[in-house]
């Protein structure tokens, strides 16, 4: 495939393949253009040509797999951004198939570069009373300090995603009989989540604030727009710090925006709720995603200790070593 060619159906993968066909997110757009981006420039420096001279016969599989592994090693990225990296290509070349089926063999070795497995981490979360420290540091005698008090309650309450969240307008929002917030999060699937009456409450006191403003979000920024995710991480932050005074455990811990939502999954688990419905409540694809709450709950496997019956194990008396074994032991 010549470079214009190549060119071309890249421009067509954006604005045919995925803006009309499949109508993807904004987020999965940008994400997919910073993908191609990296690529090009990466790319082009390796080859010595600007990313408009570049062919698919270029990019082939040995070049991919030398950027994959240029994001881990020199832009220190892990296993799950390079997988998603890795995700966006493969949708390329898989369109690139069909427009250039004389190329297919090339776009074949790409797609079947192999996804890298990442360890599991246990996902964190924050106890009741790290929850409470955490409300108790904006100074809600400002402006700022209640807004912030309010997004932090529903955060934690809702369990809704940080890009949820910053999307909320008044309208989402209905604290009549039945309270709850209206949401639309992955794959376009729309969600109401109830509010208890603590964040209903709250929201009730914090909606005057909001429409003084003129803004439709209904946690607005400083200057009267919608906050950006960098704001929130800097406002979280910031929150914790002070948290931290009054509650030493959150020093071992890292606060964001998810783990405010793996906060609201381990308070439902610990509540006794099926894990069919913290799926629905969280808005997870499959029930299966929900298992990573599971495995990190240590007070649910407490109790299913306390249920079983203990193995009787004997404690025998301590007898040294013959010299001559402890000796070879230290070899």
């Amino acid at each position: 495939m010549q470079a214009a060619n190549f060119a071309a159906v890249l421009q067509s993968f954006f604005t045919s393949r995925l803006i009309k066909q499949r109508d993807v997110s904004p987020h999965t757009i940008a994400a997919y253009r910073d993908t191609f981006r990296l690529l090009l420039q990466f790319a082009g420096g390796r080859l010595g040509k600007a990313p408009a001279q570049l062919s698919v016969e270029a990019l082939d599989a040995p070049l991919i797999s030398a950027f994959l592994h240029d994001l881990e090693k020199r832009r220190g990225n892990g296993p799950r951004s390079r997988n998603l990296r890795l995700t966006a290509i493969r949708s390329f070349f898989r369109y690139a198939t069909l427009e250039l089926p004389e190329h297919a063999a090339t776009c074949q070795r790409v797609m079947a570069i192999p996804s890298k497995r990442e360890p599991r981490a246990l996902v964190g979360f924050l106890t009741r009373p790290e929850i409470e420290a955490l409300l108790a540091a904006p100074d809600r005698n400002t402006w700022l300090g209640r807004r912030d008090y309010a997004f932090i309650l529903t955060a934690v309450q809702t369990g809704l995603r940080l890009s949820e969240m910053t999307a909320l307008k008044r309208e989402d929002i209905s604290l009549r009989a039945g309270a709850h917030v209206r949401c639309q999060g992955k794959g376009r699937k729309e969600r109401c989540t109830p509010l208890a009456k603590s964040t209903v409450t709250v929201l009730k006191a914090w909606m005057p604030e909001v429409i003084v403003t003129g803004c439709d979000r209904l946690f607005p920024s400083s200057r009267g727009g919608p906050l950006s995710a960098d704001g929130v991480q800097h406002m979280l932050a910031r929150h914790a710090k002070k948290a931290r005074r009054s509650s030493p455990s959150l020093r071992n811990k890292q606060v964001s925006p998810h783990v405010l939502r793996h906060t609201a999954a381990m308070e439902l688990l610990q509540a006794g709720v099926d894990r069919a419905v913290i799926a629905l409540w969280l808005g997870h694809e499959s029930v299966e995603t929900t298992q990573i709450y599971l495995d990190a709950d240590l007070a649910l496997k407490e109790k299913v200790l306390a249920k079983t019956s203990p193995i009787k194990a004997k404690v025998n008396r301590y007898r040294p070593d013959d010299r001559l074994l402890a000796f070879l032991k230290t070899l």
